[in-house]
């Protein structure tokens, strides 16, 4: 029995998916189950029942992870109490961000906080914004960066930070007949097959609502071939020809020998999106308020 063990079946449990517990860990379903299934045989008892859909656990599971909760938390606690820096700041940094925002200078800010703070343990999660938001209000996270498609900004709870205004660019294969173009503006894109970028899979939040609304005023409704917020997905399908989209420049700068594929700037008014530093107010995490001034001073619409 390891640790990882321990980390894995807990995931499984609070998913009810083998598969959604490979993905918080960048593992295979297959590696997660072997490992759930190695802890089962250790221990000598059936702690997933694999009949059920979604699966369940076991009575013998449901104890077994009330006391795994409690050894992992004692572990973490264990680790951030020997965790000394010459700073004297420990502890953790979770962080939580959108959908291709990895591909903007948050990981050069990570990198700078892990110099000077290196007894603080970084730790990074990709989901949807409204994940992000629901993580963050249940405090599984510390700052999230995120479009605000959810209202979170709107909660008394929080504070938040206009972090970054992006541009957005048109995403076209090499071919096409506008991809020679040095901008386009929403009207241009008139008749094209559109593969939507959206902040969420639900389909109806304000990010989804306020971006349709500018094609409204460009005097049409978009022909939406597929919602997503995979932007690697997405990219791929522009490639394969299958239609256009419209992303966030963050989505795109470090891409290189892209297959087919031309990038447009947008034209227009209003044709950014915000990205925002998101925080629980009550949070007094050390690790936090320093990592908060890596970043200039608050601009005038810091709440």
């Amino acid at each position: 029995m390891h640790i990882n063990q321990l980390k894995y079946f807990v995931a499984v449990a609070e998913h009810r998916s083998f598969s959604k517990a490979a993905e918080q860990y960048y593992l295979t379903q297959t590696g997660v189950s072997q490992q759930v299934q190695k802890l089962e045989e250790t221990i000598g008892v059936q702690l997933i029942d694999r009949k059920t859909r979604p699966i369940s656990l076991t009575p013998m599971g449901t104890v077994f992870l009330r006391e795994v909760r409690a050894i992992l938390m004692k572990l973490d606690h264990a680790i951030q109490r020997t965790r000394e820096a010459s700073t004297g700041i420990t502890g953790a940094l979770r962080i939580g961000y959108t959908n291709g925002y990895e591909h903007s200078d948050l990981t050069a800010k990570l990198r700078q906080f892990h110099h000077e703070f290196p007894n603080v343990l970084i730790t990074c999660q990709r989901c949807e914004t409204d994940l992000l938001a629901k993580g963050l209000i249940d405090r599984e996270y510390d700052v999230i960066f995120t479009w605000d498609s959810t209202n979170i900004c709107n909660d008394e709870s929080v504070h938040y930070r206009l972090q970054e205004r992006v541009p957005l660019v048109v995403a076209m294969y090499a071919s096409h007949p506008l991809a020679q173009n040095t901008g386009l503006t929403r009207a241009d894109l008139k008749n094209e097959t559109n593969l939507f970028m959206s902040p969420s899979s639900t389909g109806d939040s304000l990010g989804d609502e306020y971006f349709l609304h500018l094609y409204q005023k460009a005097g049409y409704t978009p022909n939406i071939l597929l919602r997503s917020s995979d932007v690697e997905s997405i990219l791929m399908m522009v490639s394969a020809e299958e239609g256009i989209s419209i992303l966030p420049v963050s989505c795109i700068r470090r891409l290189s020998d892209v297959d087919n594929l031309v990038f447009v700037p947008l034209l227009g008014e209003n044709e950014t999106e915000d990205i925002l530093a998101v925080w629980r107010k009550d949070n007094e995490s050390p690790s936090l308020q320093k990592f908060l001034t890596l970043w200039d001073e608050p601009q005038e619409n810091d709440k």
